[in-house]
């Protein structure tokens, strides 16, 4: 990836994680799913990045509650369409509690994670937070290749998605 790239993912990354679990936790309690709060993010996110290309945007809010109000008004307008009941007082997004809003709990989740194994938490970590390649990380942990890596860090994944499963947990319970 080249500086711009790794930039422009760094900071669409840093969106989902800040902006993601709030537009989720107001999806799920207007009556959405987990699927339709994910469709909803992605095209409040579409939104807020053409905005942001073509310069005509001027934040008063942060980020995150900038794409927690595109998120509503998308909300509120695909329930219109589909003749579900919402009050227009959805779309009251001026003042926005961030510090009422469920952000995911670490705690809880790296508990999930550390079932996994420290092999796995570790290839975990290299994979998603210090952003190695599989190359790196097959030679890192004894590896034959890429592949390998592949196919062991979907194990790992697997686990802890068992787990979950296993305790029957929804995304609600991460949310502190």
């Amino acid at each position: 990836m080249t500086t711009t790239e790794q930039q422009r993912h760094d900071w669409l990354l840093k969106l989902y994680t800040t902006a993601f679990p709030a537009i989720a936790q107001y999806v799920s309690k207007h009556g959405g799913t987990l699927d339709e709060a994910k469709d909803i993010f992605q095209d409040a996110l579409v939104i807020y990045y053409e905005k942001t290309v073509d310069g005509n945007l001027q934040l008063t809010h942060s980020e995150k509650a900038y794409l927690l109000g595109i998120a509503k008004h998308l909300w509120y307008h695909q329930q219109q369409k589909q003749g579900r009941l919402v009050t227009d007082d959805v779309l009251n997004y001026t003042e926005l509690p961030e510090e009422n809003i469920a952000t995911p709990s670490t705690g809880r989740l790296l508990r999930y994670l550390e079932a996994a194994g420290k092999k796995c938490m570790d290839m975990l970590q290299a994979y998603y937070y210090d952003k190695q390649s599989m190359r790196e990380i097959a030679e890192q942990f004894g590896l034959s290749g890429e592949r390998s890596a592949t196919v062991q860090k979907h194990k790992c994944l697997e686990k802890v998605r068992n787990k979950v499963k296993e305790k029957a947990l929804t995304y609600e319970d991460f949310c502190i």
